[in-house]
């Protein structure tokens, strides 16, 4: 009986793909389900262990104008002119700051770290909290200097290109504050402390490119004309301290 040549198409595309496969292999490329078993989730390591990060987990998406790592101590020297905004207000876009960050797929985390932003001494010098996916997807956390009297504490949220900028004034003389970043799926939350031990919200958000694999971590920026010097201690991955919320049900 004559077969119809369309039959075998099925059979010649897997054939193929094996093939392809195996000059993969020969090439010393991997393949995508070699990659994927080769993935390390430092966050999920982390959570099994005592929660410390190593440096070692941390990359950069932007390197600094300098920095260094001692102990447990990372400093970060900023660059003037370096800034993360998207459009909203100012109109303009800045996307050079310095950011340190890890990756992730767990979806349910958090991460505290200690800020030191002593050496702040020019108008929107920073540091802080971030997870940054690209240019148009990101969020931070972070004391801003504002005056020799007071500087914001606030976040921004950037959604498809566009941010957002909830901030509430404090005390100029602040200068060290602890923050903590959580994840609840595609769900985030950030928190800050004087102390560590007690955290006060400071926003609640959705983030519509964030739901498989993120990034997140640390960074500094001086958008004037300014260079400082901002320290980063007591990393750590926890279980999530945003819980589950127990009012109103989902419809």
């Amino acid at each position: 009986m004559k077969k119809d040549f369309h039959q075998f198409l099925p059979l010649k595309q897997a054939v193929l793909m094996a093939g392809i496969a195996l000059m993969l292999g020969a090439c010393g490329q991997k393949t995508e389900k070699e990659l994927a078993n080769d993935y390390v989730d430092h966050v999920s390591q982390a959570l099994r262990d005592e929660g410390r990060i190593s440096p070692e987990w941390l990359a950069w998406t932007r390197e600094p104008a300098g920095f260094e790592v001692i102990g447990d101590t990372i400093a970060i020297t900023t660059a003037p002119h370096t800034d993360l905004w998207q459009r909203t207000y100012y109109h303009f876009r800045n996307d050079n700051a310095p950011v340190l960050q890890m990756k992730t797929r767990e979806q349910f985390f958090s991460f505290v770290v200690r800020t030191d932003f002593t050496g702040s001494k020019c108008r929107f010098d920073q540091c802080g909290i971030v997870m940054y996916l690209d240019s148009d997807n990101w969020l931070k956390g972070s004391v801003e200097y504002e005056n020799e009297t007071f500087q914001h504490l606030g976040s921004v949220a950037t959604n498809n290109g566009f941010s957002d900028w909830a901030t509430t004034a404090i005390p100029a003389d602040v200068k060290t504050m602890w923050y903590r970043f959580s994840r609840r799926e595609d769900d985030y939350c950030i928190e800050c402390s004087t102390d560590g031990v007690e955290f006060s919200q400071m926003r609640v958000c959705h983030m519509f490119a964030a739901t498989e694999e993120i990034s997140f971590g640390i960074y500094a920026c001086s958008p004037e004309e300014s260079s400082f010097t901002a320290r980063f201690t007591d990393l750590k991955i926890t279980e999530c301290a945003w819980k589950a919320h127990d009012g109103q049900q989902p419809d």
